[in-house]
């Protein structure tokens, strides 16, 4: 199997997906959809945008390499009786079966940014955009000192090496990479902005029962867990995100959860 799609596909990403949706939904909320705009989600998970950019009448196409996740997608649009959207399994490199110039507007927010080749994402994304029309990606910072990219961070000191070749997902977090890849894929540098923004994770549960969900549903953290726990250092990986968590934790109430995280919304005229 594609180690991106096992990666994906471990445990169940929508325990987390649930905690994301209000900012999901604020960001669409900001995106100037209009009834019958083509919109593709990419790495779309189980809907966290395509649900709110459905509901507010775009014809929605959400693409995600993990099966799982798009069956969890399409049972959402069936629940809330949604016939403009639907999910398909699909490779952000290689989206073979869509066609060119076909979407107003793609989005992916922390989607294609964990696709492996970065490159091919970003000539992807831009092939099936038409003329006149947007891409909105978000991507985590590397180095920034709030909630994922210091998970991912922290993770990776318990973490085997990557293996040769490997690029790092955080590096779309990185201005200077960005345009490097859209600009390789055609689009001109004027046509590229980036501008830090902020999601909020949101948990009706403690922040130390809500790292267990990372712990137990979240493939990256699980990864990490399981290679911890192979050099009896599981419960020290524990302790470092507990402490984070924690810190971080924003809610008044113990019994809850508001950890904003920040990202960089990137805007690609095409």
């Amino acid at each position: 199997m594609n180690p991106n799609q096992a990666l994906w596909e471990k445990g169940d990403f929508t325990r987390i997906a649930a905690t994301m949706r209000r900012s999901g939904e604020a960001l669409v909320d900001r995106l100037g959809i209009t009834d019958g705009l083509e919109v593709l989600d990419l790495g779309c998970g189980d809907g966290t945008t395509a649900v709110p950019a459905a509901l507010h009448g775009a014809d929605v196409l959400g693409v995600d390499i993990a099966r799982n996740l798009v069956d969890a997608g399409n049972k959402r649009a069936a629940d809330e009786g949604l016939d403009n959207l639907r999910f398909q399994q699909g490779d952000a490199c290689a989206l073979t079966d869509l066609a060119d110039d076909r979407f107003d507007l793609v989005v992916s927010i922390f989607g294609a940014m964990f696709a492996p080749r970065p490159i091919d994402a970003a000539k992807e994304m831009v092939r099936v955009t038409r003329p006149g029309g947007r891409i909105v990606m978000g991507n985590w910072i590397p180095g920034d000192p709030t909630l994922v990219a210091q998970i991912l961070k922290i993770c990776s000191a318990y973490s085997p090496p990557p293996p040769d070749g490997f690029v790092s997902p955080m590096t779309w977090g990185v201005v200077d990479h960005v345009v490097e890849r859209f600009t390789t894929a055609g689009i001109p540098e004027h046509n590229i902005a980036c501008e830090p923004d902020t999601f909020v994770f949101e948990a009706p549960a403690s922040p130390t029962e809500y790292l267990t969900w990372f712990r137990d549903y979240y493939g990256p953290t699980m990864n990490a867990f399981e290679a911890a726990a192979s050099n009896s250092r599981a419960d020290d990986l524990f302790a470092e995100l507990d402490a984070l968590f924690n810190t971080q934790n924003t809610s008044s109430d113990p019994n809850t959860t508001a950890i904003p995280a920040t990202f960089l919304r990137v805007t690609v005229h095409v």
